[in-house]
């Protein structure tokens, strides 16, 4: 159930509109102002093929309308990339979706021939969108032009795309109806967080139901506009920034008669690729480094670990390192004074290491590796 608490302005309030028909310097200038002040806009006039897009969103209609056996029987062939309906991740969040995963290198299902074409065609040309978003908003921060987008182009590149269904509010997967008087009629369809990869591409139908976090804490309404993309920043472009792009938070919320559906490209870059702050972000900015470096894949492993709201890009920053590395060196002294197994100093000082090494594994194995870090004697 939505937070009352939580204040909501008006719709679009501040929501940057981006024509990409315009010359290519203002539009790469503006993405850039857009993910610096919001992390988030929507772009218009991108050349997208009206067939694609008309595919894709009539294919899924008839999927989401099949019974819930006939959705459950699809399979994929790399899990957990399939369907799903209201658990959302692994640790209990749930809402009032019901959604299709692929991943993008190889988005194979066990479906008819004519979903699987327009799902493979859909990928390639929002792949290609986010690709040239993220070449403009290279350019406009002046650093080479495939800074970002190499990372998607990969052919190892972890990219998937979601198909979010979420029911009109009297057909709550949860057996709620509109005469239930002790119900809400709005529900949190998916809750807030933030998106782990480098940039999300979304496109709905003309049914409202996305929320962004504004810099005041308010929720802004997303205007349904199907003829426009909406582009969010991840974690991951936050990071390369140096934080100066905001990673933006934001939520799905159902209500009304109809249902809403929506197409997400989540941009991610192979498993094992390093993501850190751009040298270019650190010198520019006259600042240090705010965050480690680490893999996709070691971030993947924690994002996947926590609840969706949970703040997964404060485990990775440098200030929270020193700050955990300082009680380390309590807990260890502590530990020195204090010799007996089980004693109090070891009592703190295990759960410490155990949580040095879950959160900054690649300096707690050099530590490791130099004999630093290990029980006393």
């Amino acid at each position: 159930m939505v937070k009352g608490s939580q204040k909501i302005v008006a719709a679009d309030k501040g929501i940057p509109i981006i024509d990409m028909s315009q010359e290519r310097s203002r539009v790469s200038m503006q993405i850039v102002k857009a993910c610096e002040t919001l992390g988030f806009f929507k772009v218009v006039n991108h050349g997208f093929d009206r067939t694609i897009i008309s595919r894709m969103e009539q294919e899924s209609i008839n999927f989401f309308a099949k019974s819930v056996h006939e959705k459950k029987s699809v399979e994929s062939v790399n899990q957990p990339f399939r369907y799903g309906f209201r658990d959302i991740g692994l640790n209990g969040d749930s809402g009032e979706v019901e959604y299709l995963l692929f991943h993008t290198n190889d988005p194979a299902f066990s479906s008819k021939p004519s979903f699987r074409s327009a799902v493979n065609c859909y990928i390639e040309a929002v792949r290609q969108l986010a690709h040239e978003i993220l070449e403009l908003t290279a350019e406009g921060l002046g650093v080479p032009p495939h800074t970002f987008s190499r990372l998607i182009s990969s052919v190892d590149s972890d990219s998937i795309l979601r198909v979010n269904h979420y029911p009109p509010s009297d057909q709550f997967f949860g057996g709620a109806t509109h005469t239930d008087k002790s119900v809400s009629l709005t529900r949190v369809g998916f809750g807030e967080h933030t998106d782990p990869q480098i940039l999300t591409v979304l496109r709905s139908n003309g049914v409202g139901g996305l929320q962004v976090s504004n810099p005041d804490g308010m929720w802004v309404p997303v205007f349904p506009d199907p003829s426009a993309f909406c582009v969010n920043v991840g974690d991951l472009l936050q990071v390369m920034t140096n934080g100066r792009f905001i990673s933006v938070r934001h939520r799905a919320l159902t209500y009304g008669k109809e249902s809403r559906l929506s197409t997400s490209f989540f941009a991610g870059p192979p498993l094992q690729a390093k993501i850190g702050p751009l040298q270019a972000m650190v010198t520019a900015a006259n600042q240090p480094r705010l965050y480690q470096t680490f893999t996709w894949s070691e971030y993947k492993k924690l994002a996947y670990s926590l609840r969706l709201e949970d703040s997964r890009l404060d485990m990775f920053r440098t200030d929270r390192l020193r700050l955990e590395i300082a009680k380390w060196k309590l807990t260890r002294d502590l530990a020195h004074k204090d010799p007996m197994r089980g004693g109090i100093g070891h009592r703190f000082y295990c759960p410490f290491v155990s949580r040095l090494r879950g959160l900054y594994p690649q300096w707690y194995w050099a530590k490791a590796g130099c004999g630093t870090i290990g029980w006393p004697a």
